[in-house]
């Protein structure tokens, strides 16, 4: 018996957040070009969804975490950009910190046999 994958992976709790703002600590971007970066970097083991990646980023904007304007994409659309706030960098750094925690944790279970 296989498992059977969905077109979105599914994520952990923030962790959708997370890569967000690790995006945006590269530089302002908009919604399109923040998931096709998560996509490139994760080698197509990411694929974020626009039902996924418009609420994420909604939920970051109401928590002062980035803040967006309106402006031109590369190729002349309206679009949406947003940009890491002094927050959004604090909450990074924490939830890098509780994503590595985890990841230990998660490790040292499957290290034991």
């Amino acid at each position: 018996m296989g498992l059977i994958r969905s077109a979105e992976p599914d994520f952990l709790p923030g962790t959708l957040e997370m890569l967000i703002l690790q995006t945006l600590s590269r530089g302002t971007n908009h919604g399109y070009g923040i998931a096709q970066h998560i996509q490139q970097i994760s080698q197509d083991a990411l694929k974020i969804g626009e039902g996924s990646l418009y609420p994420a980023l909604q939920r970051l904007l109401l928590n002062d975490y980035v803040v967006a304007e309106w402006g031109l994409s590369e190729n002349n659309r309206r679009a949406r950009f947003y940009k890491i706030t002094a927050a959004g960098r604090k909450q990074l750094a924490q939830e890098k910190r509780n994503f590595d925690a985890l990841l230990a944790g998660i490790a040292r279970v499957l290290e034991t046999p």
